[in-house]
Order: structure tokens, then sequence, then C-alpha cells
């Protein structure tokens, strides 16, 4: 809900996007600060098939499937628990997502841990199943590292060589493509507003930045997915992950007049995300990493956000 840093003179300011009541939260809205399932991003047509089954989902983003349905996991109360020991804190949630829930097959125990430590907040991710299902979890924060207005000056730099090209209707092609020579080649420090205008057709169809990069690295691992820092505050946030993909998004779809914290008005790019996450649309694609989850195996993922200034 709120993410408190100091800039390099020392000045305290909320990054996080969100609302000061619980109101807004309770109905729609663009998924701030949300942890989002079972299936993060997009599925195509809302289905897909699972050891020779049709599993038919809500159609809630035009013909396709997103973020876990009318009901995710954003819109569930979870179990909650804070801790504190020595120099850390932070919250356990639990919670039992039924056979059949927004039909997703398979009984599912979910636990994620959020973990502050200095100047690190972890996301733990862990989860078992009864049947074979899919899954894919991921927080869906939108960043603001001035603390206010838009985002496009910042720069971001993505460990990725790799993205999935999209359709008109933002579902992944199944092509895995270089960046070399594209408007998403982020593999160096590049201004948000980069692209803007750019007349290439994965630009188009984003109506900007909104695809997911292949990290660099093994899947599994805890390795750098990205970097992304603000001139005039010299705020800087790192990304850590062991998921195989990260979704960058610019928040082009943000509304124009949004009421937000602290009596700010958000607009279109006024904050983004970076969703690490297996491939969108990857159970329809099989040569994507598998996001199948089997009785008998544990979902683990981690995601480190570092905050700090230059």
């Amino acid at each position: 809900r709120a993410i408190h840093t100091p800039d390099r003179a020392g000045k305290t300011t909320d990054i996080a996007l969100g609302f000061d009541s619980l109101e807004p939260y309770l109905g729609r809205h663009p998924f701030f600060g949300a942890l989002v399932g079972r299936f993060a991003n997009r599925i195509g047509q809302a289905r897909f098939a699972l050891d020779g089954a049709e599993i038919q989902l809500a159609r809630n983003n035009g013909i396709n499937h997103l973020h876990g349905g009318v009901d995710g996991f954003d819109r569930k109360i979870w179990q909650s628990e804070p801790f504190q020991k020595d120099d850390t804190c932070g919250l356990r949630l639990a919670h039992t997502s039924w056979d059949g829930e927004e039909n997703y097959p398979g009984t599912l125990n979910v636990q994620v841990v959020y973990t502050l430590t200095g100047n690190a907040l972890a996301i733990e991710y862990s989860a078992t199943t009864d049947k074979a299902t899919v899954l894919n979890l991921t927080n869906h924060c939108y960043f603001n590292l001035a603390g206010g207005g838009d985002i496009l000056g910042h720069q971001i730099q993505l460990h990725a060589d790799f993205f999935t090209p999209i359709d008109s209707t933002l579902i992944t092609t199944g092509e895995i493509r270089g960046v070399d020579g594209s408007p998403l080649d982020l593999r160096r420090p590049t201004p948000i507003s980069a692209a803007i205008d750019a007349d290439d057709a994965q630009i188009g169809f984003g109506g900007g930045y909104d695809h997911n990069f292949v990290v660099r690295g093994t899947p599994g691992a805890l390795r750098p997915a990205a970097r992304v820092s603000e001139p005039t505050t010299g705020r800087v946030l790192e990304v850590e992950t062991t998921q195989p993909g990260v979704q960058f998004y610019r928040g082009n779809m943000l509304p124009d007049a949004l009421p937000g914290k602290d009596g700010q008005i958000y607009r279109k790019r006024a904050g983004f995300c970076l969703e690490t996450q297996h491939y969108p649309d990857s159970p329809n694609k099989p040569q994507f990493p598998s996001p199948v989850l089997r009785p008998g195996e544990r979902y683990s993922q981690t995601t480190v956000f570092w905050f700090g200034t230059e």
C-alpha cells in the first residue's frame, strides 16, 4: 500500500501508487499493490488444455483472461500474521483456493511472505495442490520514484536479451525474439519516455511498453532482472527474481484522472510495474517455461526489491 524511501538528500517520500483508505481498494482499480493469482497476466481466449481436459476461464479482459479472473487472489481476504526478529520484520499470508474457484482445477494452498530487511523487500511465494493446475503469482505494485508526476524521466535497464512479442489483443504470439535493433532493447539505462511514439508494431500493440522480458540467467536462481533510477531525486530500484520473466508495464492504461493518495490525481503513465512472472499465456505455449503445478510438487518463487540512491 505504501513504500517510504529517502532520496539522495535524505527526504523520505512514498513511491508506491495507491489509495488513502480501504474503500477504493474494494472497488475495481488498476491492481494497485495487488497480490495477483491464480494466473498473473493474460491467458488467450480465456482457455487452456491440461492433461487432455479443456479449461474455460472467465473472459474479463476482452476475449482473454486477466490476473486470475473476476475474483482473483487480489480480491480475497488472506490469513495474515506479522512477525519481527532482530532487524527483520514482515508478514506471513496464507490462502486456500478451492478446486473449481474461477474454474481452475485443484485445491491450492498458498503462502506468501513479505520480509523487510534494511533496504530490501523480499516476497516469497509457495504453494501446493491436490490436482494438476497452472499457477503464476506476482505483485502488481506501481512505482514512481519521484513520488509524483509521471514516470517518463525515469531511467530503466532490463537484464533481458529477449522478449515475447504480443498481438493486438496483448497475447503472446509464442515467439521468443531478440531485443537487438528494436525499441525493446533496454539492456542499457534508457528513459522510460523512449519509443513513446516509435513506429513499431510492438510498441503500438502495447500502447508503449507492456511486454514480458526473458530474464537473463537460469530460472529458479535469484538473479538481477531490472534497475530503475530517477535523476532528480537519485532514487534507485533494483529487482532480483527467480522467475523466468518480468513484465515491464509503463502505466499506459491508467485512467487519466484517478484520485490517489495524499491528494494526488493519477494520470496515464503515473507509475510503472515490474511484474516478475511466468510468460503470459504460457498454459497455451508449450515452448515457454511450464506453469503447471502437480500434486507432490511445491511452487516456490522469490522476488526482491532493493531501494537505494545514487
